[in-house]
């Protein structure tokens, strides 16, 4: 019998090419999107299933994970929705910071919360998230987007205690860049005058076209998804390529305070 896998933000980038990759396993696949009735490509895929979901709505997510377990057994849950922001924390509104938190954790507790008594019944389910590698160190610019990457880490290091009790496994995709339409429609930059030449000396080494140009495609990061759906291991992280897991080895020997130290004279020559 072919397994379920309930994905979230499935309109795009890393969420529609895991949906895909999935269905091309022979999974059935809930695509979920705030705007399903835009989806022209998954809808043309057998054993597709696209629901409404935007992830900062709690109303919306206990309506649409009812929705998804009427259909059946729910064996994975991918929480991909989320987005970025980049820039001086002086130049965000509150707004913006409200929205990411609501979005890249606030959405991922709910949803999984709503899922638990799901999964607690059928004593098995696998709780996946994408995390990011700025989920374990620390870039210029980007203090907001490491506040929910980082909190995703360590909330899914202290929930597995609980879970691996009752069969349930929660584990975290650390992705690099990825080719993804993230830098352009999910990616917020706020900008203050203050920090104007800062900011644009790392936009240039951040976002130069070399940078750009070496990211890897979304497929890469479904194949990881996918390995961590069905390795049956009681893993917590999954680095994705090796820039990841190099750049956090390093972050490992030479320790969290001289990391810093050699990022800040990469960036700003200090």
């Amino acid at each position: 019998m072919a397994k379920t896998i309930f994905i979230t933000g499935a309109s795009s980038g890393i969420g529609k090419a895991t949906a895909k990759f999935f269905q091309q396993k022979g999974w059935n696949v809930i695509a979920t999107m705030r705007n399903p009735e835009n989806e022209t490509e998954l809808t043309q895929l057998e054993n597709v299933t696209l629901l409404p979901l935007d992830v900062t709505s709690f109303e919306q997510i206990k309506s649409t994970v009812a929705k998804a377990i009427s259909l059946g057994t729910i064996d994975v849950v991918l929480n991909n929705a989320g987005y970025g922001t980049v820039g001086a924390l002086e130049g965000t509104t509150d707004n913006e910071i409200e929205q990411i938190v609501s979005t890249n954790l606030l959405g991922v507790i709910r949803l999984t919360k709503e899922f638990i008594p799901h999964f607690r019944e059928n004593k098995s389910g696998v709780f996946i998230t994408i995390s990011s590698i700025g989920g374990l160190v620390a870039y210029p610019f980007f203090s907001l987007y490491h506040a929910t990457k980082w909190a995703i880490e360590g909330w899914t290091e202290s929930l597995a205690f609980e879970l691996n009790q009752l069969g349930i496994l929660i584990k975290t995709i650390q992705p690099g860049g990825t080719k993804t339409d993230f830098v352009g429609r999910s990616l917020v930059i706020p900008e203050h005058p203050s920090y104007g030449e800062l900011f644009d000396g790392f936009k240039k080494m951040f976002f130069s076209d070399e940078v750009i140009s070496s990211l890897a495609p979304a497929e890469t990061v479904s194949e990881v998804i996918y390995e961590a759906a069905t390795d049956g291991k009681n893993q917590l992280r999954y680095l994705v390529s090796g820039i990841v897991q190099t750049t956090y080895a390093r972050r490992l020997e030479i320790g969290s305070e001289e990391f810093h130290k050699e990022l800040d004279n990469a960036f700003f020559g200090k």
